[in-house]
């Protein structure tokens, strides 16, 4: 049995440590369900290999306690809502590491709208705001059952229990307003003055050659002057 004191190791880290797709994807898994780091991707890595391999050995077995174990493996997952009501023993090996994020608290929580955030549905529940039920739960990697699902809850205590608490209430982007019927008659009508300005210059146009030709007037006159002088 061991030493009960003597911590051990809830997951198994993978074989190859550098491995270019597998650290892709773990990257974006610790991103989006905001995770601490990857150990805790591998410890629902080694629970969802528990169910995997639980799942291959009791295919092989035609003993009444196998079919026991089956009705109880099935029952389990089907309490996690990882598997559906139609779907059978088989479909356990099709199941996902997303499948089982989903069921962690700290995803519930911030699905929930109980935080804005992944990360801060993770300081809620380290920092003891959060209950299901009559009990306070610490653990943001809890897998929540369907019927504990609707008992989660802020404690009685809790200051965050306020809708109107700042860091719960969500800031909504203003948008731009709509104009009124009247203000788009208001800027079809200002649009033609500008038009006036193309006639003014058309006057200014006409205008000129106007000056010009007096002009040509007078030195005509005085050529004519000139002349009758001599």
């Amino acid at each position: 049995m061991g030493d009960p004191k003597k911590q051990r190791k809830k997951y198994k880290s993978p074989s190859h440590p550098w491995q270019k797709a597998r650290l892709e994807d773990e990257s974006k898994l610790a991103i989006e369900y905001g995770l601490k780091n990857k150990k805790e991707i591998w410890k629902m890595v080694s629970i969802l290999k528990n169910f995997t391999n639980q799942s291959k050995k009791l295919v092989t077995l035609t003993t009444k306690r196998a079919e026991t174990d089956k009705l109880s493996l099935i029952k389990k997952l089907k309490s996690l809502n990882l598997l559906k009501e139609n779907q059978g023993f088989e479909e356990i090996l099709n199941l996902t590491v997303r499948e089982i994020m989903e069921r962690r608290l700290q995803t519930i929580v911030h699905r929930k709208g109980l935080a804005k955030s992944t990360k801060q549905a993770r300081q809620l529940i380290n920092h003891a705001h959060i209950m299901i039920g009559d009990k306070k739960i610490t653990s943001p990697a809890y897998l929540v059952n369907i019927a504990e699902e609707s008992k989660i809850s802020f404690t009685s205590g809790s200051s965050f229990s306020d809708p109107e608490h700042p860091e719960r209430v969500v800031k909504e982007l203003k948008a731009p307003k709509k104009k009124t019927p009247k203000e788009d008659k208001k800027e079809t009508k200002e649009k033609p003055k500008k038009e006036s300005t193309s006639k003014e210059d058309k006057k200014e146009t006409k205008e000129k050659p106007k000056k010009e030709s007096k002009e040509e007037k007078k030195e005509v006159k005085k050529e004519e002057k000139q002349e009758t002088k001599k």
